[in-house]
């Protein structure tokens, strides 16, 4: 089997959201939480840089 080179790695990517949303919300409760998810695009959230 042929291997390419990765461009995107798009578990990599999930993993990565998963942290930072996980981080964002830990200390919320959960009517912030919901608030957090209402209130962002999902451009918004991919491209917050932190």
């Amino acid at each position: 089997m042929k291997s390419k080179k990765k461009t995107f790695d798009a578990v990599k990517f999930m993993r990565e959201q998963r942290n930072r949303i996980s981080k964002d919300i830990m200390d919320l409760s959960p009517e912030e939480i919901v608030a957090y998810f209402e209130g962002k695009t999902t451009s918004d959230k991919m491209n917050k840089n932190e």
